[in-house]
């Protein structure tokens, strides 16, 4: 890992984000492992806003040895940055497309210490079975969404918070606004 000299604007800033950013589902699913993951752009849509929000900007760039992601605070300059290196079983596009994509959701993932739908702590990684239900993760409540949330309980429409839970991830930051109004 690497960072510039200070990162106090930078930490204000993540705080910021994790006000903002919820729980993020596990929609996709892996048939090989029968198993279930946040895909790319899944967490990509999900933190884009709560990024911009906070004055972050996050950048992955392959290179010879792998992928460097940097959180970069936007008004300073100040930043963190990883390294992951992954080797691709083939030598071709798409398993090197393929590793990519891999390697930055997991580096996304780790620089923003974001909360993916559940843990296993790391009994996968150690072989012990571990049941979980896939059935209650929810999609995380993108800001459109929000927006036409809001638009319903600005109109009046009764229970709509409730239904809402029910049906979509909301952060802490989000149902506050939404029982702000």
């Amino acid at each position: 890992m690497e960072k510039s000299e200070q990162i106090i604007n930078l930490s204000k800033a993540l705080l910021q984000f994790h006000k903002e950013i919820g729980k993020i589902a596990k929609t996709s699913t892996n048939p090989f492992f029968k198993s279930k993951y946040a895909d790319l752009p899944n967490i990509l849509s999900a933190i884009n806003e709560p990024l911009s929000n906070s004055g972050l900007v996050i950048v992955s760039i392959p290179d010879a040895d792998g992928l460097t992601t940097l959180l970069i605070h936007s008004e300073s300059g100040e930043y963190i940055s990883a390294n992951a290196i992954m080797k691709p079983v083939k030598n071709d596009p798409q398993a090197i497309g393929s590793a990519i994509t891999y390697q930055r959701r997991y580096s996304i993932g780790s620089i923003l210490n974001l909360n993916i739908d559940e843990d296993d702590d790391g009994n996968k990684a150690t072989h012990q079975k571990t049941e979980y239900n896939y059935a209650k993760a929810l999609p995380v409540l993108t800001p459109k969404l929000m927006d036409k949330l809001k638009e319903r309980i600005a109109k009046g429409e009764k229970g709509v918070i409730e239904k809402a839970k029910e049906s979509f991830t909301i952060s802490d930051y989000q149902l506050n606004e939404l029982n702000e109004l």
